[in-house]
């Protein structure tokens, strides 16, 4: 969908927002504050929710840091077999000049635009939030989408559409694996095994969740290095 693309991208760079909302779109693409220490908690309040729905709480909050590792890694398969694409930013057949780009983010020109990761996990996520709390379910997908979604467009780090399949695929993702013929398959056995084990699980939780707010960011990059000197 090029001309979807490159019209909504022409009109974003014609905003002119000014040099503070420039920076605050910085700082939500850059910080991971801004992602998943925004969404992540709200799993964290939703497993010790007391009530009659407790366990069922939990397996859907398993189901959810489940689909949201699935969509990092179904992002990356995408990423790599899908043929590349350029994202804005570095295309100059576009002619577009994005807000306070930055030689900093030369990293990314090697990474496929399509479709996004941040899309696809954070509105896994935020889907899983939907499942069991509608009210914050609807706040998280809203934030994802102007906050963590949004930005991205405005930066030219993505096209709208990257971002748009990014979502679905990762709301699909969400849906099918919270469902009870599939939940019960591995959330329910989880759940027993980190109620007998508390400790290990909770220490595992945590790195876990340390990990999927920071995307693996830290690994990937030893991993890159790693692969470059060998």
């Amino acid at each position: 969908m090029p001309n979807f693309d490159t019209t909504i991208e022409t009109y974003l760079t014609h905003l002119h927002l000014g040099p503070l909302p420039n920076l605050i779109m910085r700082a939500l693409t850059d910080m991971y504050t801004f992602r998943g220490l925004v969404l992540i908690p709200i799993l964290w309040w939703i497993w010790f929710q007391p009530g009659e729905r407790r366990n069922w709480n939990r397996e859907v909050v398993i189901a959810t840091v489940v689909s949201g590792l699935l969509a990092l890694f179904v992002g990356r398969l995408l990423a790599d077999f899908l043929p590349f694409r350029m994202r804005p930013i570095y295309d100059p057949e576009l002619h577009l000049h994005f807000a306070n780009s930055s030689s900093n983010d030369a990293r990314l020109s090697n990474w496929s635009s399509f479709p996004s990761d941040h899309a696809m996990l954070w509105m896994a996520v935020a889907t899983g939030i939907f499942v069991v709390w509608r009210t914050a379910g609807i706040l998280a997908i809203a934030y994802t989408a102007l906050f963590i979604c949004f930005p991205r467009a405005y930066l030219g780090f993505h096209h709208p559409t990257d971002l748009i399949a990014g979502a679905a695929i990762g709301i699909v993702i969400t849906w099918l694996m919270t469902r009870a013929p599939i939940r019960t398959r591995y959330a329910t056995p989880t759940l027993h095994w980190m109620e007998r084990f508390p400790g290990p699980a909770s220490v595992f939780a945590f790195l876990l969740c340390f990990e999927l707010v920071t995307q693996f960011d830290e690994l990937r990059r030893l991993a890159s290095a790693a692969s470059k000197a060998l």
